[in-house]
């Protein structure tokens, strides 16, 4: 017998980890993952130490579905305020340093021995070992935003050594701390939880919101229509979910989704799901858990959700089904998710929403199988494969769509609306919102063509409310052409001949306050570069994405006391418009 105890142990192993891995058609329960993640966090907690030396609270969490793209980090409260210090997490060297106005705003990467890098974003400042290099090189480069890569032994760090403080820089919507860990090779964000996961208290289950029903166009059919019926669920006295608030008769083919976020104890914060699963007469249909994507498919986050309902009513359903165009990495199906109603009886559904920590949210509901008319599929002029090229070619427009950009097969439409306001016609390019993974050619002639104006046209996209937003392009065989990257949205040709407008703010200050503001604005195209110089070499402007002011501190390294100064400011928008401004000054 004790020589048959290995084998029949290492049998067990593979037998539990091979049906952990295997989804089939058959009736099976999805294992647990918690223990398996706690052992990680306890692992990797020994190894790293957090970044901020503050209780971590997450105001986002690794996978949450953002506008285009997975979040691919945490955010770590910074109680309300900039400035806490910032460490690393494990010795290893700064590998980048991104400054920049949007984005990650001040930004620092550091490489580990272990394969790992972690990024620490919305900085507010770096270290003054990390600020010197950081500046030298802006001076070097004269700009402001940079992206450079300092060699291991530039810049090395110990674990716990303080790196920043944490700020509020580039896209970020409050004083918080990003931070990621990815695997250095393929740089692929990872779940930081694994890394940290004992560190955050959650005890709370998951929130769903709504469910939606998919009818496949020309296959399936839900109460009567092939259009999406999307609802919402309410919920008793108690919290609990309530069962959708009409039956569902359907038949053929459709998906489901569902609208749902997790919570976590003592936030008030909606967080990302990190496993939905949706189970029908028990046996498991779909499962997605995300614990790492490349950055190159984060952008089919707009397949995994209802884009159209998003672009609509900002409302986020994740679909249970996946489309041709969708290689997403962390998906688990039956029939790709699609579910066929054949049969006059109940199907037994449920959504099993499960988040880090082992909280699951248990949804059931009822499909009731009734034949009824499947609605034809609408005919269609120009119909668009997902998997090729596609291009529509009219006189006053074209577009050009290269294979690999659909998710699915899609119906066009085009539209082109006279206009006296603008440089060509208005046109509406598809009727429906749709995404495209990466860039389309858009080209639009223009009505009015005025040859030294050329330089100045671009094209803008109008919203729903009439707002437009500069999109840009070239001028191309009497139009312009520029990239789009989804359809459903009005373009236009429109002319940009007002250059910047740069107001310095009381200069008469400068001097008393040892740094100068200048607030910087521009009426269509946006600025595109922007450049002050004292006595005609560069001097370096701090700017961030959120605000209007350039802002300059002095450098008494860089500028003479007791002397006059001139200080000249340069501002060009995207067309080449461009404003200068020019102060002396005594400091």
């Amino acid at each position: 017998m004790k020589k048959r105890i290995p084998f029949l142990f290492f049998f067990s192993l593979f037998f539990l980890f091979g049906k952990f891995l295997t989804l089939s058609s058959d009736a099976q329960d999805y294992p647990s993952l918690t223990d398996a993640q706690d052992h990680a966090a306890v692992a990797f907690a020994q190894n790293y130490t957090p970044p901020l030396k503050i209780n971590l609270r997450l105001s986002a969490n690794f996978g949450e579905l953002r506008d285009s793209h997975f979040h691919s980090g945490i955010d770590i409260k910074t109680n309300g305020s900039a400035n806490q210090p910032v460490y690393a997490v494990a010795d290893g060297y700064i590998s980048r340093i991104s400054i920049s106005p949007g984005g990650f705003g001040h930004a620092l990467y550091i490489d580990h021995p272990d394969g790992h890098t972690t990024v620490y974003g919305h900085l507010n400042a770096f270290s003054p070992k990390i600020a010197e290099y950081a500046e030298h090189k802006q001076y070097e480069l004269e700009r402001f935003r940079i992206q450079v890569f300092p060699a291991p032994d530039e810049l090395p760090v110990k674990k716990g050594e303080q790196i920043a403080l944490s700020g509020n820089t580039g896209s970020s919507g409050g004083p918080h701390l990003h931070f990621e860990i990815r695997d250095t090779r393929t740089q692929e964000p990872l779940d930081v939880l694994d890394f940290f996961g004992n560190s955050v208290v959650d005890t709370r289950k998951p929130d769903i919101r709504g469910i939606a029903f998919y009818p496949v166009k020309g296959k399936g059919v839900v109460n009567g229509s092939s259009n999406p019926l999307r609802l919402t669920i309410t919920k008793n006295k108690s919290g609990v979910p309530l069962p959708p608030t009409q039956p569902i008769y359907a038949w053929g083919r459709i998906g489901v989704g569902v609208k749902a976020y997790d919570r976590m104890d003592g936030q008030s914060n909606i967080y990302g799901i990190k496993h939905v699963r949706l189970v029908v007469d028990e046996k498991p249909v779909f499962r997605s858990t995300i614990n790492r994507f490349p950055f190159s498919k984060t952008r089919m986050l707009n397949s995994h959700i209802d884009f159209e309902e998003v672009r609509n009513r900002n409302s986020y359903f994740m679909k249970s089904f996946v489309e041709p165009g969708n290689t997403l990495p962390f998906y688990e199906t039956v029939n790709n998710g699609f579910i066929d109603i054949r049969e006059e009886r109940d199907y037994h559904l449920r959504y099993e929403l499960e988040d880090y920590y082992g909280n699951t949210l248990i949804y059931p509901f009822v499909i009731k199988g009734m034949p009824q008319p499947v609605p034809q599929a609408e005919k269609c002029t120009r119909f668009m494969v997902w998997n090729t090229d596609n291009t529509v070619v009219d006189v006053n427009f074209s577009l050009h769509i290269p294979a690999g950009n659909f998710y699915d097969n899609c119906c066009f439409a085009h539209y082109a609306t006279p206009s006296t306001n603008y440089l060509s016609d208005i046109h509406q390019v598809n009727l429906s919102p749709v995404p495209l993974h990466e860039n389309a050619t858009l080209w639009i002639k223009t009505n009015t063509d005025i040859p030294e104006y050329r330089p100045k046209y671009g094209i803008v996209k109008i919203n729903q409310n009439g707002r437009t937003s500069w999109m840009g392009g070239k001028y191309k065989n009497s139009g312009v052409e520029t990239t789009i990257n989804e359809l459903g949205q009005k373009f236009v040709i429109d002319l940009d001949t007002l250059a910047p407008k740069i107001t310095p703010q009381t200069p008469e200050k400068w001097v008393a306050n040892r740094r100068i503001r200048i607030a910087v604005t521009d009426d269509k195209s946006g600025i595109h570069s922007f450049r002050g110089e004292i006595d005609g070499k560069f001097v370096l402007f701090s700017h961030d994405v959120k605000s209007r002011y350039y802002t300059c501190v002095f450098d008494d390294k860089r500028l003479t006391r007791g002397q006059k100064h001139q200080l000249v400011v340069t501002a060009t928008d995207a067309v080449g418009n461009t404003a200068v401004y020019r102060y002396e000054f005594v400091y």
